[in-house]
């Protein structure tokens, strides 16, 4: 007998044997996890390593290294069509499995040729200074990381419609919150792993310098930097590929329900970034809220390109000890996000605990400066930690709110276009904060009051966050948001 796929009395079924597909457990939950521990992990590459080594050891402008390094952001609008061609053409007998592979071997052999290229940049500043061949090595490096962001894209998003074609609606937002946590996670297990590779004598300090009486008095002893950070980049690529395999290996032809959908359920992953600019601000309280995300984000992450030098050229720290700062960053973030949830907003609400993020991650802010002028490592750390613990409070803050924001009957698309939102907003940031060190290199001639600029621009636009949040009415929103986004997507259809 053949079971009806829209009774609630069975299991979904296998439409190729009829016999009812297997629900996730636990161990599954995590295993898929794996996935985003190796995202975690590979992360610190482009914003743990590369960062620091293009702005501290080889003296690129912040501006034009961060601009590199955002390209990876910048790129996420692609993710509509990796995640639209993984519905529509399955590769190789899968509709997500194998551009999760294909994406994955192209994302993680392009870390290892940016920092190739980091290397040939920084030969050609050493040799010639910042001249048109050092543009052109730059140039190179960006489009290496927009490539390296849309192999990302073609492997990430495939990977979110699998979590959706696996999970039902009453395991769904368990796997989800299993699978992000695991992503920080894997931020701090990648920042000690990359710790322990590059923590040698010749990383640190004076063993590092040589003489280049062409360019400055004394440079960055490149040969000896490749040879003790490139390894890191072959290791951590091949660690990813194997945690990414065994994460998805078997998963998608065990417990797809892709087949058996009887709807198409508009995923958040399928939102255009015109679409979602125009869902954003189709009403008043969307397009506060918008607004307040907007601020919020680059005000949160401006520092993801800058805090590795900050630590290296203020306080003295060696490339391996700068690299482990990430892992105060994650512990702290996954503290406050498992908090948030039972502590925190059942007892001030929602708003109030974004508002109480915003306002610790600006006074963590202020400890960042303070910490420069007494060139503690230990205090920078500690400041570090709390600043990731606010940051977990008010982003856990912000996704209640967030879904309060969210019409049900547009779900899929009212979190897509916040993702999207997000994801731009970040690639501003690491530009912004780039540029924002450089003025400050310009005006003030001294380290740590450069740096100082880029923390205290974050704390003020955490401040007119709130002053934004502060405008967002819940109760509005669910009077008129309705008819205007209907009118909206009226507009699309029509």
């Amino acid at each position: 007998m053949q079971i009806d796929d829209s009774s609630e009395q069975f299991p979904p079924s296998n439409p190729l044997d009829g016999k009812p597909l297997p629900s996730l457990n636990l161990f599954t939950m995590f295993r898929l996890g794996l996935y985003q521990m190796g995202l975690g992990i590979i992360s610190l590459l482009a914003l743990g390593v590369i960062n620091r080594i293009m702005i501290d050891e080889l003296k690129v402008p912040a501006l034009i290294a961060a601009g590199a390094i955002a390209m990876h952001q910048l790129v996420s609008p692609a993710r509509v069509w990796f995640g639209q061609m993984s519905d529509a053409k399955p590769l190789w007998g899968y509709h997500r499995s194998s551009y999760v592979w294909m994406g994955l071997v192209l994302f993680t052999s392009a870390s290892f040729l940016a920092i190739q290229v980091v290397w040939q940049l920084g030969a050609s500043i050493q040799a010639n200074g910042f001249n048109g061949v050092a543009y052109l090595w730059a140039g190179l490096l960006a489009l290496i990381f927009a490539g390296y962001g849309l192999a990302l894209s073609a492997s990430s998003t495939p990977f979110t419609a699998l979590l959706f074609d696996v999970s039902d609606e009453d395991n769904r937002s368990k796997l989800i919150s299993i699978v992000w946590s695991m992503l920080m996670v894997g931020i701090v297990i990648g920042a000690i792993i990359s710790s322990k590779i590059l923590h040698r004598p010749e990383l640190c300090g004076t063993a590092i310098l040589t003489n280049k009486p062409t360019v400055t008095e004394t440079a960055t002893n490149l040969s000896q930097l490749q040879a003790s950070v490139t390894p890191l980049f072959i290791i951590i690529p091949l660690m990813v590929i194997g945690l990414c395999f065994l994460a998805t290996v078997g998963i998608e032809r065990r417990f797809s329900r892709y087949k058996i959908r009887s709807t198409i359920v508009e995923r958040e992953d399928q939102i255009t970034l015109n679409r979602a600019l125009k869902i954003l601000t189709a009403s008043r309280q969307t397009g506060l809220f918008f607004s307040f995300l907007l601020v919020m984000t680059i005000s949160l992450f401006m520092q993801d390109a800058v805090l590795e030098p900050y630590g290296g050229e203020v306080f003295g720290m060696c490339v391996s000890e700068t690299t482990k700062l990430n892992a105060f960053f994650g512990i702290g973030t996954l503290m406050g996000i498992a908090s948030t949830g039972f502590l925190i907003v059942p007892r001030i609400g929602k708003k109030n605990t974004v508002k109480m993020g915003c306002i610790g991650v600006a006074i963590c802010l202020g400890l960042f400066i303070m910490a420069g002028f007494t060139a503690n490592p230990g205090f920078l750390k500690g400041a570090l930690l709390c600043f990731g613990l606010n940051s977990g409070i008010l982003t856990a803050g912000a996704i209640n709110l967030m879904l309060d924001l969210t019409l049900a009957e547009t779900a899929g698309t009212f979190i897509g276009a916040w993702g999207l939102a997000q994801a731009m907003a970040r690639g501003i940031a690491t530009v912004l904060g780039g540029g924002i060190l450089d003025l400050g290199r310009a005006i003030f001639q001294v380290p740590l009051l450069a740096y100082s600029t880029v923390f205290t621009i974050q704390a003020i636009g955490m401040i007119l966050a709130i002053g934004l949040l502060n405008r967002v009415n819940i109760a509005e929103f669910n009077a008129t948001a309705k008819q205007a986004i209907a009118t909206v997507l009226e507009q699309e259809f029509d």
